[in-house]
C-alpha cells in the first residue's frame, strides 16, 4: 500500500519558469523539505524524472523498499514526481526508485544537500539552516569585490591543504580547516581564498571537478553547517570565499545524473555533444530549458545559501567549442557552420545576467579559460559574456616558459613576458599560477625555475615581484607562496616542515609583502583592467634581461616603478625618468631576509639627460635575479627655484 500523501511546494508559476528555462531558486522547491501536512510533520519531495514510469523514494527508513512509498505524477507535463512522507527527519538516507522499460534506477537526489560517503553514496536529509555573524562583510562586500580593488586570491584543495598531525590519512574538518586557515591568510595577506570544488563527489582523484552532489557540501570535511562555519569566521575576518563551480561536464556514476530516468536527461543525447573524450564524463545540454533552470539555480544557490562571494567557473572552454579536444568529423558545426556551442554560450550569458540581478557587483564569476574567446569579460548588453574575469591563461604560459630557460637562452625569449602586455586590456583578467601547473609530472613551480637552489629560489621572488606589479588580479595555488618542492599530491599535506629553512621562510615573508604592498599601494589596483594603469619604460632589453615599467593610479602622482633584472649579474642600470619627479626604492627581492644576496639596490645618480624617450636619468645598481619597486616622489617645481 502506498503511503505517500499529496503535497506539493510548487506553484504554477514555478512550474512555468522551470520549463521556460527562468526558474532559479529551484532548490527552495526540489528536492526533500520538512513540511508539515495536517498537523503532521515529515518531508516534501520532488524529483524531475519525465520519462519515468514510477518513481518511489527508498532509504533506510524502508529497507530500501520501492513498493511501499510511490510519488505522484504532476498533471502539468512537467515530468515532475512528488510527494509527502510522514516521520521522516532530518539524517535519513534515501534515493529514488526510478522504474523505466525494463529496470529500476536508483538514483540520489540531484538536490539533495547532503550525501553519504561511499561509492553508490545516498542522499541525506538535511537542512541549510545556520546562524549567520558576517553582516558586516555583507554590507560591504560589493567594495571588496569591485575591480578597482585589491584582489589576490589563495587556491586550496580542502584535502591536502593541511592534515591531522597525528594521522597524515585524516582530513582535517570544516570547522579544524578554519582554526588554521583563518590566522594563515590573516599573516600572508591574500583577500580572498578559492576552494576547489567542494560540491560532493565519489572520486579523490578527481580532485572534486567530477561532481554527483551539485547542491550538497562534500561529507568529507563535515556537515553545511560546518562548511558554513568555515566561510562564516573567514567573512568575520575581512576574507572573501571564492568557489569553483563546474557546470560543464558530470561524471556517469550510477547514482548520478547519466541517463537519470533511463534517458539522455542533464546530458546531450548526441555523443558528439554529450561526452567529454578527455575526462570520460558527459557534457549537460544546455540547449534544455530544465537543465538551465538545474545549473543556475545551483549557482545562485551556493551564493545565496552559503554566502560565497564569487564563483570561478571551470573549463569554459570545453563548454564554449564544439570541436574542443574532438577530431575532424568527431564534432557537428552549429547551424551557423561555426565551432561554438551557441547553446553554451547563451547559458553562460543568462548565468551572468541571472547573478547580476540578484546581487549586482557585490560578487564576482571568473571564467576559466584558455582560448581567445571574444568578449568573456564584457557586458552582455554589448555582446559580451558577462564575467567580471577570466583567467590570464597565456600569461601564465609564457610567463613560465620563460623562467625556466637558463641564462643564455633569456635574450632570445625576452619577449615573452612582455607579449601579455599586447592584450591585456582586451578582457579583465585574472593572472593565476594554479594548480594545474604543480601537477603530472610538470614540477613545482620552484623547480621549474632554472640554474641552482639559490638562483631558483631567485627567479621565483622575482616572478612574484613580476605578478604582484602588472596589470590584473592575482591568484597563487597553495604550497607555491613558500616553495614547495615536491609536485602537490592531493593524498597528503603539503610540506609545511619546510618553513624550517631560512630560504623556504624567506619566499613566504616575500609574498607576505607583496601582499601588503598590493592592497596599500593604489598604483597596483586602481587601473589594474584598464590601460591607463600600465606603462611600458624599457621592454626591449633583451641583451641585459632588463624590464622597466610603471603602475599608475587615479591620481597623476601615483605611480610605482618596477625593474626586473632577470639575469645572474650585478649592474648598475640607466632609466628614464620624467622631469620634476624623484624616486625612492620600496622593495627589493634581493634582500637577505627573502633569501637573498642582499645587494642594495641605490640608485646613486640623477642626471637631466634624456634617455629611454624621457627628459631625465637615474643610476641604479641591479641585484641578480631580482625584481626591485621604486615609489614616484614629486619635486615641487618652486622649492627647486628657490635652491
Amino acid at each position: 500500500m502506498n503511503i505517500v500523501k499529496t503535497f506539493t511546494l510548487l506553484s504554477e508559476e514555478d512550474i512555468y519558469l522551470f520549463k521556460e528555462g527562468k526558474h532559479y531558486r529551484l532548490y527552495e522547491k526540489m528536492g526533500s523539505h520538512s513540511v508539515e501536512k495536517d498537523g503532521v510533520k515529515g518531508v516534501y519531495f520532488s524529483v524531475w524524472a519525465p520519462h519515468a514510469m514510477k518513481v518511489s523514494v527508498i532509504g533506510n527508513f524502508n529497507h530500501w523498499n520501492s513498493q511501499d512509498h510511490i510519488l505522484f505524477p504532476r498533471w502539468d507535463g512537467s515530468g515532475i514526481w512528488e510527494g509527502f512522507i510522514a516521520g521522516l527527519t532530518w539524517g535519513t538516507l534515501y534515493k529514488y526508485a526510478i522504474e523505466t522499460k525494463g529496470k529500476i534506477l536508483e538514483k540520489s537526489d540531484p538536490f539533495a544537500l547532503s550525501w553519504e560517503q561511499n561509492l553508490q553514496a545516498a542522499s541525506m536529509i538535511s537542512t541549510t539552516w545556520f546562524d549567520w555573524e558576517d553582516q558586516d562583510w555583507i554590507s560591504q562586500r560589493a567594495a571588496r569585490n569591485n575591480l578597482d580593488s585589491p584582489i589576490s586570491v589563495y587556491e586550496m584543495h580542502l584535502g591536502s591543504w593541511c592534515r591531522n598531525e597525528d594521522n597524515a590519512e585524516k582530513f582535517l574538518n570544516y570547522r579544524e580547516i578554519a582554526e588554521k586557515l583563518v590566522p594563515y591568510i590573516l599573516e600572508i595577506g591574500f583577500t580572498h581564498v578559492e576552494f576547489m570544488p567542494v560540491m560532493e563527489f565519489p572520486y579523490d582523484p578527481s580532485w572534486g571537478y567530477q561532481i554527483t552532489g551539485f547542491y550538497a557540501a562534500t561529507s568529507r570535511f563535515g556537515s553545511p553547517q560546518d562548511l558554513m562555519y568555515l566561510i562564516d569566521i573567514l567573512h568575520q575576518n575581512n576574507i572573501g570565499v571564492l568557489l569553483d563551480w563546474v557546470p560543464s561536464h558530470f561524471p556517469g556514476d550510477a547514482n548520478g545524473l547519466y541517463l537519470f530516468d533511463g534517458t539522455p536527461l542533464y546530458e546531450y543525447a548526441d555523443p558528439q555533444k554529450g561526452f567529454h573524450p578527455d575526462w570520460k564524463s558527459y557534457i549537460f545540454d544546455y540547449g534544455k530549458n530544465e537543465v538551465k533552470s538545474f545549473l543556475i539555480s545551483n549557482a545562485l544557490f551556493w551564493l545565496d545559501r552559503y554566502h560565497v562571494d564569487g564563483l570561478r567557473v571551470d573549463a569554459v572552454t570545453s563548454m564554449l567549442h564544439l570541436d574542443y579536444s574532438r577530431k575532424e568529423g568527431e564534432w557537428t558545426p552549429n547551424i551557423e557552420g561555426g565551432n561554438v556551442n551557441l547553446e553554451a554560450k547563451a547559458f553562460l550569458q543568462e548565468l551572468n545576467l541571472a547573478i547580476k540581478d540578484q546581487y549586482k557587483e557585490d560578487v564576482i564569476t571568473i571564467a576559466e579559460e584558455s582560448s581567445d574567446f571574444p568578449k568573456l569579460t564584457k557586458s552582455v548588453a554589448l555582446g559580451g559574456v558577462g564575467f567580471n574575469m577570466k583567467w590570464m591563461m597565456g600569461w601564465m604560459h609564457d610567463t613560465l616558459y620563460y623562467f625556466k630557460q637558463n641564462q643564455d637562452k633569456r635574450s632570445i625569449f625576452h619577449h615573452k613576458l612582455t607579449f601579455a602586455s599586447m592584450y591585456a586590456n582586451k578582457e579583465n583578467y585574472m593572472m593565476p599560477l594554479s594548480h594545474d601547473e604543480v601537477v603530472h609530472g610538470k614540477a613545482s613551480l620552484i623547480y621549474k625555475m632554472s640554474g641552482d637552489e639559490w638562483q631558483k629560489f631567485a627567479n621565483l621572488r622575482a616572478l612574484y615581484v613580476y605578478m604582484f606589479t602588472s596589470s590584473g588580479a592575482k591568484l597563487l595555488f597553495m604550497g607555491n607562496e613558500f616553495g614547495q618542492t615536491s609536485e602537490w599530491n592531493f593524498k597528503q599535506s603539503l610540506d609545511w616542515h619546510l618553513l624550517n629553512f631560512p630560504i623556504h621562510k624567506g619566499l613566504q615573508d616575500l609574498v607576505k609583502d607583496l601582499n601588503s604592498l598590493y592592497k596599500n599601494e593604489t598604483a597596483l589596483y586602481e587601473n589594474q583592467f584598464n590601460k591607463n594603469g600600465f606603462e611600458w619604460i624599457e621592454a626591449d632589453d633583451a641583451e641585459k634581461s632588463v624590464y622597466t615599467y610603471l603602475r599608475k593610479g587615479k591620481r597623476k602622482e601615483d605611480a610605482l616603478m618596477t625593474v626586473l633584472n632577470l639575469s645572474k649579474d650585478v649592474f648598475d642600470y640607466q632609466i628614464g625618468v620624467d622631469s620634476e619627479t624623484d624616486w625612492e626604492v620600496i622593495f627589493n627581492s634581493d634582500e637577505v631576509r627573502y633569501g637573498g644576496s642582499g645587494v642594495e639596490a641605490t640608485i646613486f645618480k640623477k642626471e637631466k639627460t634624456k634617455w629611454m624617450n624621457r627628459s631625465n636619468s637615474i643610476f641604479i645598481n641591479l641585484p641578480p635575479l631580482a625584481g626591485i619597486i621604486l615609489k614616484k616622489q614629486i619635486i615641487e617645481t618652486k622649492k627647486i627655484e628657490d635652491q
